[in-house]
């Protein structure tokens, strides 16, 4: 398996990052591994909109932020 290096990190932000890995009973490296693991599974903003323009393209819906808000309201009133 590959490694990462990451040089220059300011000593309050190791800190920081091995206080939370010691606070979910993990080492440092066990922390920062699940932490880019996660980022890494997750879409990036640029594939979120693109896949929700595709799906107006696709649907041919399209609402207004008039009508998402009435659509949250009454969800909420209900």
């Amino acid at each position: 398996m590959p490694s990462i290096t990451i040089r220059n990190v300011p000593a309050e932000v190791r800190d920081e990052l091995a206080a939370r890995a010691a606070g979910s009973g993990q080492s440092l490296q066990e922390y920062l591994l699940a932490t880019l693991t996660h980022v890494a599974s997750r879409p990036d903003v640029s594939a979120v909109l693109e896949r929700a323009r595709e799906r107006v393209r696709v649907t041919g819906s399209s609402l207004t932020a008039e009508q998402i808000l009435e659509a949250l309201d009454e969800g909420r009133r209900r």
